[in-house]
């Protein structure tokens, strides 16, 4: 058996993009059976350093979390109008799946690694204890990777 590309074959989050988080959220509270959890939202530009495409971008988006099992969380999206891969992806493919996540070590070197695979970065930004990274694996994966980093 080989070493998983990233390190880890452990999925840690999966991303759903939503139009209204909170009717979203009572439907997959009620369908999960648990507490509607409490929304939270992105941090500004400044503190996040957001870019999409490269490029500086004011995007956030509203979120909740559903913690489903030791490792894993179900994480809606309801993203504003500024341009980020939750909007483009909500107004190309409307609501539904948007990545898988795994946390990783070496945030740049794994980054490194899967373009050097053809996977494109889309957006990369900061969270009080980590960072993240969206990359394009659509071609190989046929979805879009989340890559988690906590300090």
């Amino acid at each position: 058996m080989s070493t998983p590309f990233l390190g880890t074959n452990v999925v840690t989050q999966i991303g759903i993009l939503v139009h209204d988080i909170e009717q979203a959220a009572a439907t997959w509270s009620a369908f999960l059976g648990i507490d509607n959890p409490r929304r939270s939202v992105t941090d500004a530009e400044p503190l996040a350093q957001t870019k999409y495409m490269g490029q500086p971008t004011q995007a956030r988006a509203k979120l909740a979390f559903y913690n489903v099992g030791p490792n894993l969380q179900i994480e809606l999206i309801e993203p504003d109008h500024h341009p980020s891969t939750w909007r483009h992806d909500l107004d190309k493919n409307g609501e539904g799946f948007h990545h898988i996540a795994f946390v990783v070590k070496d945030m740049k070197g794994q980054i490194k690694k899967l373009e050097a695979d053809g996977m494109s970065l889309l957006q990369t930004g900061e969270y009080t204890g980590g960072r993240y990274a969206y990359v394009d694996a659509n071609d190989k994966l046929k979805l879009v990777l989340e890559l988690l980093e906590n300090d």
